[in-house]
């Protein structure tokens, strides 16, 4: 038995299989890798936002910069279709970043709120579930609430960008706890 020869066919049959997952694995990677966040138009979920046609809300609008700043570069812009009153997204990994204004009072703003600055505007950290893709503020010293959804690889960026919006368009008024 010593010598004994596999024979070819036999050879490319055991071969040919670990060759395709091979592929198969490089092209998976390579996918991955290529693929860019999603630019499409964006369906936001229907959300209660009584003051999102609001004069304020408008000029905050109208006063964000076409981009935000994020760790990787300018978040361009995207389409939020069908267009929703008071928000405004942008492309990012890995999902965008979404504003809202005009939204409800946050239910778990209270006395004892841990509140951060922001140049000039006070954030609340809104609760996050488990294993969310995105970290939720909500703009609370202002005559009128915002919220920004952002992904923990965007930065700071968004969240000075919009309070910069805020800050030039909104004056600040005392936090309404209940």
């Amino acid at each position: 038995m010593a010598g004994a020869r596999v024979s070819p066919p036999v050879v490319v049959a055991l071969a040919l299989p670990l060759l395709l997952a091979v592929v198969v694995a490089g092209l998976a990677v390579w996918a991955r890798l290529t693929t860019g966040p999603d630019t499409g138009p964006l369906e936001l979920p229907t959300r209660i936002a009584p003051q999102a046609s609001s004069p304020s809300c408008e000029a905050v609008l109208r006063a964000l910069p076409t981009g935000l700043p994020g760790d990787t570069g300018d978040l361009a812009p995207r389409e939020i279709d069908p267009p929703v009153p008071g928000a405004r997204a942008w492309v990012a990994e890995p999902k965008p970043v979404v504003l809202r204004c005009g939204t409800e009072r946050p239910a778990q703003l209270g006395p004892t709120s841990p509140l951060i600055v922001v140049n000039g505007v006070s954030w609340l950290p809104l609760d996050t579930p488990p294993g969310a893709l995105a970290t939720t503020y909500a703009v609370v010293d202002r005559g009128v609430y915002l919220e920004l959804s952002a992904p923990t690889e965007t930065g700071p960026g968004p969240l000075q960008a919009v309070s910069d919006a805020v800050v030039d368009t909104l004056p600040p008024q005392p936090v309404r706890v209940r």
